[in-house]
């Protein structure tokens, strides 16, 4: 993507204040205590950076909350959705729209198996509450399982599906939710010390949950093909396919969550392409339209749409496959293949941020463990590599989060803007950015890694 000189960070502090003033008098953010916040004034952006009304310019790490895959402002993109404005601007979702059918015609290409209808959603947590609400419904049973490492969004489904904290102001304990821990061999619930012991522990683990809660009351298993927001835990070998042949035993739908991990993150479409899986549902959102218009879905297998070929699907949004959504999908879509973005973010991965990160891990006794795929990766921070103590606490907040607060700041004052969880960041920028632009993140990253490595013993 050429770059637009017009586009470049200036100078406007007197609009900078307007802005924070106008967002600390009516926004109301999520996540937050509003009165302990101070969020950037965001002048502006391009590609992997973004930059303020002061003349600072980021690169983003985060990709906007991972979702930006092809990077901000691509004119394609922009010029997708302007030409669609300009044509039809909206319609109901009860209509055939080309933009909407064109969407799902390119997604179904590229979901695995006969993952072969797309019923849309406005996002993420949406597309999740309805592949719990479609399973209930196939197979007419009230539980589902998740993992306690696990996020899947904020609505009231997919918040009590979660399995971090955000989910225990709102975890009603009645949602037919049962958790249980998925592998992770860093810090194994299992007391396992290879991969394939990790596996076959953790799979006899959810075996045993699912005969104690009966599997003929279990509607779905539900799981972010890599957790996200909870760690990027990439599964080990055989994973996948041993939940996959639970679930086929017991006759449970089997969901996958790439709302995160899809549309190229990993260096494949979907994540479940590297472990050879396929799932009965397989919710998306995020990359499938770089977050341009909020746009989410569920891809559903043959067996389950049949299931509403006469029977009503108890289930709808007035925005389902907005057109200006799905017009930014079909030019994303496009734009990936035409730029090799998949292919881009697999090599990213394999030459230079594993690479790389795993050179800073060497040097900073902070860096705990290293792991991901293609665009998509965590440092897991410790106070000691030894004993793998976290940098901070479980949920630290205030004095006890101090060493990773530290440590965000020294990135934003090295022109890296991090993507901080607990004791881990994540290294989650476009999928299309440079090698140039990876390694002046690195470069960042070491700098501020020094920091964290003062908190260590």
């Amino acid at each position: 993507m050429t770059p637009d000189a017009s586009r470049a960070p200036y100078v406007d502090s007197a609009a900078g204040a307007a802005v924070k003033a106008a967002d600390r008098a009516h926004v109301f953010h999520s996540w937050s205590a509003q009165g302990l916040i101070d969020p950037l004034a965001v002048a502006g952006a391009e590609g992997a950076y973004f930059w303020d009304y002061e003349g600072n310019r980021y690169l983003d790490f985060t990709s906007g909350l991972v979702f930006t895959n092809i990077g901000y402002q691509h004119p394609t993109v922009v010029a997708a959705i302007q030409e669609q404005a300009g044509k039809l601007a909206t319609f109901a979702p009860a209509f055939a729209v080309e933009a909407r059918s064109e969407a799902a015609r390119l997604i179904a290409e590229r979901t695995p198996g006969d993952l072969d209808k797309i019923f849309f959603t406005n996002g993420g947590a949406e597309a999740v509450e309805n592949a719990v609400r479609m399973a209930r419904l196939h197979t007419g049973r009230p539980k589902v399982l998740s993992a306690y490492r696990s996020y899947h969004g904020a609505t009231a489904t997919a918040i009590n599906l979660t399995g971090d904290p955000r989910r225990w102001a709102s975890d009603s304990g009645a949602a037919g939710v049962v958790r249980f821990w998925a592998p992770f061999l860093y810090r194994s619930p299992f007391h396992a010390r290879t991969e394939a012991e990790e596996c076959a522990r953790a799979l006899q683990h959810l075996e045993d949950t699912l005969v104690f809660e009966g599997p003929a009351t279990v509607a779905a298993v539900v799981l972010e093909t890599i957790p996200g927001t909870a760690g990027i835990m990439t599964p080990p070998p055989g994973y996948l396919a041993g939940v996959r042949e639970l679930c086929d035993r017991y006759g449970i739908v089997f969901v996958l969550d790439e709302v995160m991990a899809g549309f190229g993150r990993t260096g494949s479409w979907f994540a479940a392409g590297h472990y050879d899986v396929v799932p009965d549902l397989m919710t998306f959102a995020k990359g499938v339209n770089s977050g341009y218009v909020p746009l989410g879905g569920v891809a559903i297998s043959a067996e389950i749409a049949a299931t509403f070929d006469t029977r009503p699907y108890p289930g709808g949004l007035t925005y389902s496959g907005h057109p200006l959504a799905c017009a930014a999908a079909v030019a994303t879509i496009g734009v990936m293949e035409e730029e090799k973005t998949v292919e881009s973010a697999a090599q990213l991965g394999e030459r230079v941020l594993g690479p790389g990160l795993r050179e800073l891990a060497e040097r900073h006794p902070s860096v705990g463990e290293v792991r991901g795929l293609g665009a998509f990766w965590a440092l897991e921070l410790v106070r000691d590599r030894e004993t793998r103590e976290p940098l901070v606490p479980y949920n630290a907040t205030g004095e006890a989060n101090a060493p990773m607060a530290a440590f965000g700041a020294a990135c934003k004052r090295n022109g890296l803007w991090p993507f901080i969880n607990m004791n881990r960041t994540h290294v989650v920028p476009a999928c299309n950015i440079t090698e140039a632009e990876a390694k002046e993140g690195l470069a960042a990253l070491d700098v501020a890694l020094s920091v964290a490595d003062e908190h260590t013993v």
